[in-house]
């Protein structure tokens, strides 16, 4: 008989590779949507009639409940959250309920009504913050340094307590930074590949950045489903690391996207003060050597093909 898998997100950037990944593997696919005033569904347009797709919110206690009791899963994998850093700056307290309260709505929902679902939370290695140490490991203490950070840590600290409290197979997957086409314009990276496809096309002629020095780790979020799902096929639940373990500054990601298409990124880019964090996080890579030894899981694109991929994409949205 077909697993059957929950996802709340799905109509985000994660949540679309990883819907497509299971239903690939012959999964009946459940998705958790917010009834909202926009349609939010471009990401999944291509295979939403392969889905089921329920109303719930992760404010809203009673309809948790309910769409686990419809979807009836073998697996859930919790990646809605309020993700965008800065906009955690400006609306924190909502960004707690998401991110950090619906994470304990949503187990708490598992515990009464599918204990023996497995469960997967996305953490974030924003949780890393001011880093310990590098690269972090699973062993890296955090020191979150946005309110969505902070929330982070909680929601992933509550993973672990209903692990141990009630014995829930619930996972989590410290997630470097991934990209993709489908990251949302807000993100840096997309918003540097959409900058670069609309000067190469004439549409605009400068782009606005903040810290053009903090460094990433960045991976391919196709690559990055493939390691949720194998947290969920273990014997056991724990934590694990996916990074790619190699670090690069928004200067080189600007090398590489305005280098595709023969422009130079300095004589376009400005910094703008807005765009600063306040509390800006420096140094983010992954050590990921537990996953690759008890997942079997590899990152297979590189950085540079992720940048190509998302310039090439953004061009061809765009008409070139």
């Amino acid at each position: 008989m077909a697993k059957r898998a929950l996802i709340t997100g799905i109509t985000g950037q994660d949540g679309s590779y990883l819907a497509e990944f299971l239903l690939a593997r012959g999964y009946t696919v459940f998705g958790m949507v917010r009834r909202s005033s926009t349609e939010t569904i471009q990401r999944i347009e291509a295979i939403k009639d392969q889905l089921t797709l329920l109303q719930g919110d992760l404010l809203d206690q009673a309809s948790l409940v309910k769409v686990i009791e419809e979807a009836q899963p073998d697996e859930i994998y919790n990646l809605a959250a309020q993700s965008f850093v800065p906009t955690s700056w400006s609306q924190p307290v909502l960004t707690g309920q998401f991110t950090g309260l619906g994470v304990s709505r949503l187990l708490e929902a598992v515990r009464q009504v599918a204990p023996s679902a497995k469960f997967y939370q996305a953490s974030s290695s924003e949780m890393f913050g001011k880093v310990r140490e590098v690269p972090q490991t699973e062993l890296t203490p955090f020191h979150p340094r946005s309110p969505y950070a902070v929330a982070k840590v909680y929601g992933h600290h509550i993973t672990v307590n209903y692990r141990e409290s009630y014995g829930l197979f619930a996972a989590s997957g410290i997630l470097f930074n991934h990209e993709s086409p489908r990251r949302g314009l807000e993100f840096v990276t997309r918003k540097i590949t959409d900058g670069v496809a609309r000067i190469k096309l004439g549409l605009a002629d400068e782009l606005c950045l903040g810290n053009l020095d903090s460094q990433r780790d960045w991976g391919f979020a196709g690559d990055y489903v493939e390691a949720m799902w194998l947290m969920l096929q273990q014997e056991t639940a724990g934590e694990y690391v996916i990074a790619t373990g190699v670090t690069h500054s928004i200067r080189d990601f600007l090398d590489l996207a305005f280098g595709h298409v023969d422009l130079a990124w300095e004589e376009y880019v400005k910094q703008d003060r807005r765009y600063m964090r306040p509390a800006e996080v420096d140094q983010l890579i992954g050590d990921s050597s537990k996953a690759k030894r008890d997942l079997g899981w590899q990152p297979r694109v590189d950085f540079p093909s992720l940048v190509t991929m998302m310039v090439d994409a953004d061009l061809a949205r765009l008409g070139g």
